[in-house]
């Protein structure tokens, strides 16, 4: 076994982890990392303070300092490679994960399809639908013949109709002309002082009538 199979534990017959375990297991890993950050961040500031107050008093103790923060500082810069790193590999696995979550939906829903029209034939649908068309057109034929009356003038052309009744009409004003014994053509002219009389007659008649009524009223 290598050295990477001992510190992993890793074997060549070994189950792959899922990639939902990978990206838990680097997030976990960063936390960690991110926490040693904080660690020497704090221990950085430490030694530059002991470094500080010894200047001046006692410059051994001092540069002590100042090589235990250089050490703190380069382990810092490495931390930060290695999180860039995980962070990298994180972020693809996560995309690959969403890859394969949209695949494994469209492969499903490819066969729940599939599955579908299993029993569906393309000529079957297209007789069907012809079937229906057909169906449809009988229907209105139906519904047509039920709303016409039956039996009752269905053949009659509504132009002759009304040229008989204009027939009729000339006949019934014929017949008045007729009953008046000479046409209208023929009437003679009223005269217009026969006319003026019979006003003032009607006018007097019914002066007579008023007359009458105030004499009864009072």
């Amino acid at each position: 076994m290598s050295i990477f199979g001992k510190i992993f534990g890793g074997g060549k017959n070994e189950k792959a982890p899922t990639t939902g375990e990978a990206i838990q297991k680097l997030r976990d890993t960063e936390e960690m990392l991110v926490k040693k950050q904080d660690f020497l961040e704090k221990k950085i500031q430490q030694e530059i303070s002991i470094a500080k107050q010894n200047g001046t008093k006692n410059k051994r103790v001092a540069l002590q300092a100042l090589k235990r923060k250089k050490r703190y500082d380069k382990q810092l810069q490495q931390i930060d490679g290695t999180l860039s790193t995980i962070e990298m590999q994180r972020e693809a696995l996560e995309s690959a994960n969403t890859n394969t979550n949209v695949l494994e939906t469209m492969s499903n829903a490819a066969k729940a399809l599939k599955a579908a029209h299993k029993h569906m034939n393309v000529d079957e649908v297209h007789d069907m639908m012809d079937d229906i068309a057909e169906q449809q057109d009988v229907a209105k034929e139906i519904s047509d013949a039920i709303s016409n009356p039956v039996g009752f003038g269905e053949d009659v052309d509504e132009d002759d109709l009304l040229a008989e009744l204009e027939e009729l009409e000339q006949e019934e004003l014929d017949e008045k002309l007729l009953n008046t014994g000479e046409s209208v053509a023929e009437l003679p002219e009223v005269p217009t002082g026969n006319l003026a009389r019979v006003e003032r007659k009607k006018k007097e008649e019914e002066d007579d009538e008023m007359a009458e009524l105030a004499a009864w009223a009072s």
